[in-house]
């Protein structure tokens, strides 16, 4: 997809960013690079993003995760190609603490006036860089606050993964799903409800069992969870964690399926892979590279984030896999078009929790703020949410 993102700009200017009109870069001299406490007391004057010499990115993990930060990686390196007179500074395995800030800091001495901290765990730390620094500015991925100089960016994954699940349905001859998750935050527990309300769609009887880790990469606890849900009898498995590689050859391994999420690990599973759901970061990553070196930006609040859409192609669905049959994917390209149509709604209501609450009322159709504020499970699900 090489299409221009102003387009994404314009869809999605009600849900995003409050972004002026993008020119040419106008390096405005003088922009207040200064972190101290006398620079920090005329911050409103402050153009945060202009007149740096590097772009930084950082990483919870590794770039090579089949997951989440490669994903993230991906987009990175379309913004090295955009822009190949910016150095781009990248960090793997920063941790979700202080570390994270004293990365930020040695970026922005590098001459990083534009950072991405792409954890869910890097939002607090980058809020504290950020006051320090009005001049620099920071785009969080997935995050739920924002601040004059950082804003956020996310996606409707939740559509892609209704998809997949879609999938999963027609491909389980068990009925009996499973899903490896990290943390019970919202967007888990909305991709869990999207994966397991597309299955239904096709199999009313359908079941996800659900293993939360606690961790969004041990692949010792992934293993392990992989190995239970198998021994209980799934015939295929998906997951909501940042590395994809050990579940993957663990199901592959014992004959069963796998759909994957955050990016492509089809190599990984010739003979199970169904399809998957990932990001597709690069043009919105350069677009708001260049948004910030115009000095566009402008802080905003909870409803002024970017959020792409399956329409934008900033999520997308994977490729499918050997051995799914032709009329499967017939049918997934079908609803797909009837999702983008808007005829097909996913958690159009009546949808009930695990207790069987009605949570969504008959004909009742949800904000993208509302379904991201997700705190339970819907009927089908087996697990319990740890407190």
């Amino acid at each position: 997809m090489k299409r221009a993102m102003h387009s994404i700009l314009l869809l999605v200017l009600t849900t995003m960013l409050v972004i002026t009109g993008c020119s040419q870069p106008t390096n405005p001299a003088n922009s207040g690079s200064s972190s101290t406490p006398a620079a920090n007391e005329g911050a409103s004057n402050v153009v945060p993003g202009v007149d740096g010499s590097a772009v930084g990115f950082i990483f919870v993990g590794t770039k090579d995760d089949y997951g989440y930060n490669q994903a993230a990686y991906l987009g990175s390196v379309a913004v090295e190609e955009a822009y190949p007179d910016l150095k781009v500074l990248r960090a793997e395995n920063v941790p979700e603490s202080a570390e994270a800030e004293r990365v930020m800091e040695q970026m922005i001495q590098e001459g990083a006036k534009i950072i991405f901290p792409t954890s869910y765990g890097h939002l607090e730390p980058a809020l504290n860089v950020a006051k320090r620094h009005p001049d620099v500015l920071f785009y969080h991925q997935g995050g739920l606050k924002t601040a004059e100089n950082l804003g956020t960016y996310f996606g409707t994954i939740w559509e892609p993964v209704y998809l997949a699940g879609v999938a999963a349905g027609k491909m389980s001859e068990s009925g009996k799903l499973g899903f490896i998750v990290s943390v019970p935050i919202p967007q888990v527990l909305l991709n869990i409800n999207a994966f397991t309300l597309g299955a239904q769609s096709v199999n009313p009887d359908v079941t996800t069992n659900v293993v939360f880790t606690g961790s969004w990469c041990d692949p010792g606890q992934q293993a392990n969870a992989a190995n239970s849900l198998i021994d209980a009898g799934v015939d295929l498995l998906t997951l909501h964690q940042d590395c994809m590689k050990t579940v993957v050859e663990t199901a592959e391994r014992s004959g069963v399926m796998t759909v994957g999420y955050h990016a492509d690990a089809s190599e990984l599973a010739p003979n199970g892979w169904v399809t998957g759901s990932e990001w597709n970061w690069s043009d919105l990553f350069v677009d708001m590279v260049k948004v910030g070196m115009d000095g566009a930006f402008k802080g905003s609040q909870y409803d002024g984030k970017y959020r792409g859409t399956l329409a934008h192609e900033v999520v997308k669905l994977s490729q499918f896999g050997n051995n799914v049959p032709a009329d499967v994917v017939s049918f997934i390209e079908e609803q797909k078009t009837a999702l983008l149509a808007g005829t097909l709604k996913p958690f159009e209501g009546p949808i009930k929790d695990q207790s069987g609450n009605v949570r969504i009322e008959p004909g009742q159709e949800l904000s993208v703020e509302e379904l991201e504020s997700t705190s339970y499970l819907v009927e089908g699900v087996i697990g319990t949410i740890p407190q």
